[in-house]
């Protein structure tokens, strides 16, 4: 099976056509203001009209107002929900809308629970915990505690890049990897060679 590849925190065209033209499967926006990679909703739009055809779009949210999410839905042409705070399910299902979950890892018991708490969900993303941060830390986390047993698929987050992605797909085998600050130069600006080599490396080995 071949490991799908999410390029987030998008912020410029240019970068999402880097991202396309190297064989991202989705492109990923942060509608949330305190990131350093938060994104407008017609910034967002404009870079989603001038996708091709058959990647998905992604909107990652944290503990928003479901009007936010709605006008962002309407507005930006999003094909998935990420939501990355501490959203009940009933909360993520309202919008009729496919969409995953964020679960920040300490332990084993966390992605088990998650499982069973969101089982409404296209998919789980797992990523590395900070008490500080929802997400964005740049680290990477025990991939041993990930379960084999998985009723969803799973996407891998946190700390990844060129230099260990290989290696995070071989041993966790997910559905797909999640990289931001892994593909950067800076905050917000992607390396296109940061994007190619991430994707190229992905591909070698998934």
């Amino acid at each position: 099976m071949r490991t799908r590849v999410k390029i987030c925190g998008i912020t410029r065209l240019e970068d999402a056509q880097v991202a396309v033209e190297a064989g991202a499967d989705a492109i990923g926006f942060v509608f949330y203001a305190p990131s350093p990679r938060a994104i407008d909703v017609a910034q967002a739009a404009a870079i989603v009209r001038a996708l091709p055809p058959f990647v998905e779009t992604v909107g990652l949210f944290v503990n928003p107002d479901a009007s936010f999410v709605r006008n962002v839905m309407d507005n930006a042409g999003l094909s998935l929900l990420q939501f990355h705070g501490d959203e009940a399910p009933a909360f993520c299902e309202q919008f009729a809308r496919r969409w995953m979950k964020a679960v920040r890892v300490q332990t084993r018991a966390d992605i088990e629970s998650a499982y069973d708490t969101y089982s409404q969900a296209s998919g789980l993303l797992v990523d590395a915990y900070d008490p500080q941060r929802f997400g964005g830390t740049g680290q990477t986390f025990d991939w041993s505690l990930i379960p084999d047993e998985r009723p969803k698929p799973l996407i891998l987050a946190g700390g990844l890049n060129s230099a260990n992605v290989a290696g995070a797909v071989e041993a966790v085998r997910p559905w797909a990897v999640d990289v931001s600050g892994g593909v950067e130069r800076e905050k917000g600006i992607k390396d296109p060679s940061r994007i190619i080599e991430f994707i190229r490396e992905v591909n070698r080995v998934g």
